[in-house]
């Protein structure tokens, strides 16, 4: 008699290749009348009929250029052979308001529904990096994937967040919880919006900068500390080259890294985020996302010198860095609960935090060198903590010579 409990299973194998491609363009003015650039854009794909659009606008750019909006609709109303403005364009707040909300998402969605965007709609997202990640989630989830376009409006974003392919939102008060690999149809870098940022805004995207310089391009890095007054005065062709390098790096990882949805564990492109975005969350986003990376990475190039990794000499160099791109290397939610044995209520709860977003294995970047990073796999939290005592010393040696 046949046994037929232990039978093998059949199984179809299924295996496909899907490309993806994406332009990102460096312009400016891009909403006056006889730019062509979004026009061309929305008309590339050979479909008959016009193109609806959305247009969602940071409040905060909204702002700073309060004749935005009339701009945009006069745009496409001049270019309204090819774009179908459905309704003026949607204000959200700024920041990590938009990441933080919910209703937003949900917002969105009965406005894509609303005005009948469909997958082959275009939904253009303007402004900082945290409201390109909420509009991008919202446009991939509408209808499994509306064509997105991404209008980054600082520097930070039109460095590292905005040229990428991600999306997401912040949930259980978890930085990114919800999201989606999703590239955007295009990017337009548009230097003119820059020139209205507040200091902060303008300082905080050059620590994404100098991120990748660290882990891949030491050039890059000497680039920088040559050019720490043009950042200072905002000298706009520094920052312009500054952008365009950081931007170049980024893509160049995405496509040529292997791994462009982050399937691995290891992230080369967050370091210096793990307590990054633990800091941000303990500061109530009191703090921006760049000056969180400033301080991240400050903890952990002090980490990788003192279990031997990174010499001094160049632990010492990059924190001076740091420090004349007017950065603090220190904040008192860094040593907040430290010393009490717990990791839960400190920042330490970040390292187990990174590795449940990761999915797997423990993985964070540090470097041995300028321009060049490894992973590694565990975190000694005895030696972390040390890094931190460091960092708040350094501090408040500072302090005491300013006083």
């Amino acid at each position: 008699m046949q046994d037929t409990k232990h039978k093998k299973m059949k199984a179809i194998s299924q295996e496909f290749t899907a490309k993806f491609q994406y332009d990102v363009f460096f312009s400016q003015n891009i909403f006056q009348i006889d730019n062509p650039l979004l026009r061309d854009l929305l008309s590339s794909e050979n479909t008959e009929g016009k193109r609806k659009a959305l247009f969602v606008l940071d409040n905060g750019v909204h702002e700073a250029h309060p004749d935005l909006q009339k701009q945009i609709v006069a745009y496409c109303f001049a270019h309204s052979d090819v774009i179908d403005l459905r309704t003026v364009p949607i204000l959200v707040p700024g920041g990590e308001k938009s990441k933080n909300d919910y209703s937003l998402v949900d917002y969105l969605l009965k406005e894509i529904d609303e005005f009948g965007i469909c997958r082959h709609s275009y939904i253009v997202g303007i402004g900082g990096g945290a409201v390109l990640d909420m509009v991008g989630f919202a446009a991939t989830i509408a209808h499994r994937g509306i064509r997105h376009i991404r209008i980054p409006t600082t520097v930070l974003a039109q460095n590292d967040s905005g040229v990428g392919v991600k999306n997401s939102i912040n949930f259980f008060n978890k930085k990114n919880f919800l999201g989606t690999f999703s590239p955007p149809q295009a990017v337009i870098n548009d230097v003119s919006f820059l020139s209205t940022l507040h200091p902060r805004d303008w300082r905080a995207g050059i620590s994404e900068a100098l991120k990748v310089a660290l882990i891949k391009d030491e050039g890059f890095f000497r680039e920088i500390q040559a050019n720490v007054s043009n950042y200072e005065q905002r000298e706009s062709h520094a920052m312009e080259s500054l952008i365009y390098k950081c931007a170049v790096l980024h893509l160049n990882h995405i496509s040529g890294g292997g791994d462009p949805f982050e399937r691995d564990s290891a992230r080369p492109l967050d370091f210096g985020h793990w307590a990054a975005h633990k800091l941000e969350q303990m500061s109530n986003y009191r703090l921006r996302h760049g000056e969180a990376v400033a301080i991240g990475i400050a903890l952990d190039v002090t980490y990788a010198h003192l279990s031997g990794l990174l010499p001094e000499d160049a632990w010492k160099e990059i924190i001076v860095l740091i420090e004349e791109l007017g950065f603090r290397l220190y904040v008192p939610e860094l040593s907040q609960n430290i010393d009490n044995g717990s990791d839960s209520d400190s920042i330490l709860a970040g390292i187990e935090e990174f590795r449940e977003h990761l999915g797997g294995q423990l993985s964070i970047t540090l470097i041995d060198r300028i321009g060049h990073g490894l992973e590694v796999h565990e975190i000694d939290r005895r030696l972390m903590t040390q890094s931190i005592h460091t960092l708040k010393a350094h501090h408040e040696s500072l302090m005491a010579l300013e006083e």
